[in-house]
């Protein structure tokens, strides 16, 4: 396809990212894995500065997942750390470029001090829309369907909801992401080819992009290509291509 055709096809309005690779990134430099998460958060913060600027209006990033809970005390007590300094540190800049921020995922298990910063850092953007930011954190697919779906049993239960009239529509606005459309377009870094049980329901028409960069080095530039390379794709949802005999 000419890149003139490519051109006027539409960016996609989600991108989500598996952001893998931070402990090869820093074994590779003989370094500790929380070496590779740190790097890691500035990639991040290249990401989410230029994703707007590319025309794209919600990003997804999965950066701690419900199974990450196996990892070791000491990197999961770093990982959490990294979360708040992003957070501290960028949170007022976010809302003046008028970003939403939304956590995504559990929040049982979490200590305090993390709960209260995801519940300032969503409180002082509640009111933005230019741009939807969300983090999965303490995240889990599965997790998030069986919650919803708890909390629609709950709702049922109470008579406030009627289970026949419930729909695809009215199920996905009790799912993490109900503020932001179904995932067009995912990327994995680090050339793993799975998707490790990250938005399940959001991505079941998701195109899927695996890149073999380590999150590290994952550039905007690299991002911007990934949007190129997902221009052209034939998005049919189970149907035919437009003209297709």
């Amino acid at each position: 396809m000419s890149d003139d055709v490519s051109a006027d096809r539409p960016v996609p309005a989600h991108i989500a990212i598996i952001m893998d690779g931070n402990g090869r990134w820093a074994r590779r430099r003989g370094q500790p894995r929380a070496f590779g998460h740190r790097k890691g958060v500035e990639t991040v913060r290249e990401i989410v500065e230029g994703t707007g600027d590319l025309g794209v209006k919600h990003l997804t990033l999965f950066s701690f997942s419900t199974e990450n809970w196996r990892r070791p005390a000491d990197e999961i007590g770093a990982l959490f750390e990294l979360m708040k300094h992003y957070i501290g540190a960028d949170l007022e800049g976010l809302a003046r470029r008028g970003v939403k921020v939304r956590i995504l995922g559990s929040r049982d298990g979490l200590r305090e001090d993390v709960a209260e910063m995801i519940r300032r850092a969503e409180e002082r953007t509640s009111g933005n829309s230019d741009f939807h930011l969300n983090i999965a954190f303490n995240y889990g697919g599965r997790d998030e369907i069986v919650r919803a779906s708890r909390a629609i049993a709950e709702a049922a239960v109470r008579g406030e909801l009627d289970p026949a009239n419930l729909d695809e529509a009215g199920f996905s606005s009790w799912l993490d992401t109900a503020e932001s459309p179904d995932v067009d377009l995912m990327i994995r870094t680090s050339g793993e080819q799975r998707i490790s049980n990250f938005l399940l329901w959001q991505a079941a028409y998701a195109e899927l992009m695996f890149v073999d960069t380590l999150w590290p080095d994952f550039s905007l530039d690299q991002l911007a290509d990934a949007i190129e390379a997902y221009k052209p794709r034939s998005r049919r949802y189970g149907g035919l291509d437009a003209g297709a005999a």
